[in-house]
């Protein structure tokens, strides 16, 4: 998703949406410990999303946007 899509959301769906992607980090690190990860480059795209998910809601607890 995009930045400004996630500032849309409300807290509520921003913390649903931190703990799915958490949840499917999980799956995809599993699947790549027992070599049915298709790809790998997923695992990056995943951590990527959940650091601006972490950024948008820090940015809220600090008033900055």
């Amino acid at each position: 998703m995009k930045v400004k899509e996630l500032r849309d959301l409300s807290d509520v769906e921003l913390a649903k949406k931190i703990d799915d992607s958490k949840d499917e980090l999980f799956k995809l690190r599993f699947q790549l410990a027992t070599g049915q990860l298709d790809n790998p480059m997923k695992i990056k795209d995943v951590k990527r999303n959940i650091a601006r998910l972490k950024t948008v809601e820090t940015e809220r607890k600090l008033g900055i946007r």
